[in-house]
């Protein structure tokens, strides 16, 4: 075994360990004696601990003790070979020569599993040459190849000195166990194979997998910080096999070489087709780790990938795992066809793999769905930093037929330990921060368990919220919107809070959403509307006549049920249909407007005002505001609030206010703060204002009697305003 790419699964850094007979490689350099700090990631569950400095030191000096060892023995071999003794070796030294180069530097590569290095034949043939003509040709043989490997992968100068060095000390340990056993061979005098022979064949092979697992093991152990035997015992199955497949070739290897070297090259052939079956089992289990449009990796490789990346995890170092989903990208499908959209998803995925680092895995999970694994990653902010790379060449368009597709990603972010310890907990948690980004088009999100659906504090919360809706622990707040150009009160807006025993009042962004995502928004806003009806039927029996805003989402619009809560909730309170306008935001529309439009109909038909919110932060069409029945726009606050810096923002303002008086809606804007907001759109020819400027939200009795100090239902100018908003 030795330490690099060429891996059965013993990390070392990045990259895994291999058996025994493996392709030598990468052996990092030794680690910084201090390890640099690093902000925590949000939402860190647990602490993963660096290695000490003590481990540190012990990891470098099981490295280069290694070298220390192994280099001399090789330097010493290569003294051995004078002229004389390479004149005395039988002409089929050169040929098992070429063919220990040849099998150093082509492995056999029978599964992707075990690294991309293989099983490496060259072990084979320089055991024949130790057992023949003694340890010194073997080891400079097998240590020129190891160079030119090397070479060839163009790898740094101390690792090739690894390389060498490890295979020098492995093979003189070899040969000292035949040396006890009485066995003597040197290049002056080859030794004559017979039956006897195998005992102490079987006593070298042994001792040299022990002592090259062991060291490797060993050194890994260090620098994961991880048991010595469960590194030692990792895949243990797969590396007897590897190592008995080609060791037991020696024997056969040596006996064809002392009987002539002429029929050396009939090991060739055999060779050769061992080199076919084991491409062939490649193939096939290509085919079944890879995703045949995109020649990504699939599901199961990526199960696979991030297991071991688990399992040799560094302790200063993270796993990331992103989750990237294309945005619309059935319209592409639906529009132009299922060629088109093949021809994106493989121009896709080759941009993926443009963007992330050779070791990283990029895999295709199915349809438009895709996955990234980091296996190491410093931190949190690295992790973003990547898919941030990722998400911004996606950005480009993509030119395809002689069109321009512009595609989105949602890509959600999970790292571990912080997330999850394990394949499923980091699938699950990666999907989840994948649907936040999606619904939020915020482009990309990370896990946080408070967006998790289906955590065990929001499956309490749920049942806590459940209760409270039956139990009355729900109240209402209400916040008035005035007309901008006569200072009238136009109506109120209900929002709903949880009074909770223990936690207070809770705003509704920490519970609609949950009530949303589990089949409880149609009671609850079957709780509110009935509430808001029962407060509106109080001020108009007082002459209060001010209509009543509710909030509603895309659940309450599916179907006919929202409409029969209103009419059943106006008989009962004995109020008409303008007591009541509902509110729905603008990515309602957009997402479903085929679903919604029926009962957007039927609210009409019973004569209830709706109101476009947050306008300005969706993709609405003017058609779609043409056909729906929308009386109002309000014009989101994020727009409001920054028009005392931002001409753009009042450019976008003005805009929205035009548009909305060219479809005969009124204008409303949200978020009104200041004097300067108030001036502004009273300059632009807003219809209504709301926000603290006017009145914070308040409770039902003080709503009322700040209806009551106006009641011709108008406010007294811009002092009336400010004074209304500090007496509450």
């Amino acid at each position: 075994m030795t330490l690099g790419t060429g891996g059965v699964s013993h990390s070392f850094l990045a990259f895994p360990a291999t058996p025994a007979t493996a392709r030598p490689v990468d052996p990092p350099p030794p680690p910084p004696t201090q390890a640099p700090e690093r902000p925590p990631p949000p939402q860190r569950h647990e602490e993963a601990a660096p290695p000490s400095p003590l481990g540190r030191n012990r990891f470098a000096l099981a490295l280069w003790l290694s070298v220390a060892v192994g280099l001399p023995i090789f330097v010493a071999a290569l003294l051995q070979l004078d002229p004389a003794a390479l004149e005395a070796m039988s002409p089929g030294v050169w040929l098992l020569g070429a063919l220990v180069v040849v099998g150093e530097t082509r492995p056999l590569i029978a599964s992707k599993r075990y690294g991309q290095g293989g099983v490496t034949p060259s072990t084979a043939f320089t055991f024949a040459v130790m057992f023949i003509w003694g340890p010194a040709p073997a080891i400079v043989l097998h240590g020129i190849a190891s160079l030119l490997a090397d070479a060839v992968d163009r790898k740094e100068w101390w690792k090739r000195i690894f390389n060498l060095s490890q295979y020098s000390a492995c093979l003189a340990a070899a040969w000292l166990s035949l040396a006890v056993w009485g066995w003597q061979a040197s290049p002056t005098q080859p030794h004559a194979l017979s039956a006897g022979d195998l005992g102490p064949m079987v006593l070298s092979w042994t001792v040299y997998f022990v002592l090259n697992n062991g060291v490797v093991s060993l050194v890994v152990a260090l620098r994961n910080g991880s048991s010595f035997w469960e590194v030692f015992y990792e895949d243990f199955g797969y590396q007897v096999f590897s190592n008995v497949a080609v060791l037991v070739f020696s024997p056969l290897v040596a006996l064809v070489a002392t009987t002539s070297p002429l029929w050396l090259p009939l090991v060739v052939p055999p060779m050769f087709a061992i080199y076919a079956t084991t491409g062939m089992a490649l193939d096939r289990e290509h085919q079944a780790n890879h995703d045949a449009l995109t020649r990504l990796p699939n599901r199961k490789y990526l199960r696979e990938r991030l297991e071991q990346a688990l399992a040799e995890r560094p302790a200063d170092e993270c796993v990331a795992l992103f989750l990237l989903d294309l945005d619309r990208f059935k319209e592409v499908n639906d529009t132009l066809g299922h060629r088109t959209g093949d021809l994106l998803l493989q121009h896709v995925s080759e941009r993926l793999l443009d963007a992330v680092r050779p070791d990283d895995v990029v895999a295709r999970l199915g349809g438009d769905e895709f996955a990234v694994l980091l296996p190491t990653i410093p931190d949190h902010a690295t992790a973003l930093e990547v898919a941030e790379r990722i998400r911004g060449a996606l950005d480009a368009a993509f030119e395809l037929d002689g069109m321009l597709l512009e595609p989105e990603a949602s890509i959600g972010v999970a790292l571990a330990p912080w997330h999850g310890g394990d394949v499923e907990s980091l699938l699950r948690c990666a999907d989840i921060a994948m649907y936040v980004a999606k619904e939020e088009r915020c482009g990309i999100e990370t896990y946080s368990p408070d967006r998790d659906r289906h955590s065990t504090g929001r499956l309490g919360l749920l049942g806590a919220l459940r209760r409270a809706i039956d139990e009355g622990e729900l109240e209402l707040h209400y916040q008035p919107k005035v007309s901008l150009g006569r200072g009238t009160v136009t109506g109120v807006e209900a929002l709903v809070r949880w009074r909770h025993p223990t936690r207070g009042l809770v705003l509704p962004d920490d519970f609609v959403p949950l009530a949303e995502s589990s089949g409880l928004m149609h009671k609850l806003t079957a709780s509110v509307v009935d509430e808001a009806l029962a407060q509106a039927a109080q001020w108009w029996d007082r002459g209060l006549k001010v209509p009543v805003a509710v909030n509603v989402s895309a659940r309450d619009l599916h179907g006919a049920g929202l409409a029969r809560t209103v009419s059943e909730g106006l008989t009962r309170h004995r109020l008409p249909a303008e007591a009541i306008r509902l509110e729905l935001t603008e990515r309602i529309l957009m997402a479903e407007p085929a679903r919604v439009a029926d009962s957007l109909a039927e609210l009409d038909r019973l004569g209830v005002r709706m109101s476009l919110d947050d306008f300005g932060t969706g993709y609405s069409s003017l058609v779609l505001l043409q056909r729906l029945p929308v009386s109002e726009i309000k014009v989101d606050r994020s727009f409001v609030s920054r028009m005392a810096v931002s001409s753009e923002d009042v450019t976008i303002v003005r805009s929205i206010i035009d548009l909305a008086h060219a479809l005969g809606i009124d204008a409303v804007a949200e978020g009104v703060e200041s004097d300067a907001s108030w001036d502004t759109l009273c300059a632009l020819g807003c219809d209504s204002a709301q926000g603290w400027y006017v009145a914070r939200p308040m409770t039902a009795d003080a709503m009322t009697e700040w209806l009551v100090r106006h009641p011709a239902g108008r406010v007294a100018g811009r002092a009336g305003h400010l004074a209304a908003a500090d007496g509450i």
